[in-house]
């Protein structure tokens, strides 16, 4: 009897992680970055961001040039309101060429460049808005 039991539980717990595999499978296929890559029209576009910081919020601007989806050039300014965010900013500046430049503007998702990951926030904002911007065209 407590082998059919313990049979019983395993069967249940397979079938259960079978469910959640499929419910896995299924959220990925809905889910933005697992859809097929969108067609964006080629050209240089602007957009702002905004990220929260310890003491305030903070905005960057950000300037993108696309051909064929890729992004082929990236510029980014800020107008830091504390000194932190001057540093911060400055890294994040200074290194998000080698970061996206290159790549596929649905394949990035900037997490931290040069030590500086809240600056990260606004850029990945900006790049949605951008995004919007070069599928209206």
């Amino acid at each position: 009897d407590q082998s059919r039991a313990r049979s019983l539980e395993l069967r249940n717990r397979a079938g259960a992680v079978v469910g959640l595999a499929a419910v896995a499978v299924s959220l990925a296929a809905c889910s933005p970055g697992a859809a097929a890559s969108q067609s964006y029209t080629d050209g240089t576009y602007t957009a702002e961001g905004d990220y929260a910081t310890p003491e305030t919020v903070e905005k960057v601007e950000v300037t993108i040039t696309l051909a064929d989806d890729v992004i082929t050039a990236v510029e980014v300014t800020g107008t830091p309101s504390r000194p932190e965010t001057v540093r911060f900013q400055g890294q994040f500046i200074a290194g998000i060429a080698k970061e996206v430049v290159g790549v596929d503007i649905d394949k990035i998702n900037v997490k931290r460049v040069a030590g500086s990951s809240l600056t990260s926030g606004g850029f990945n904002k900006a790049v949605d808005a951008i995004k919007a911007q070069a599928l209206e065209q």
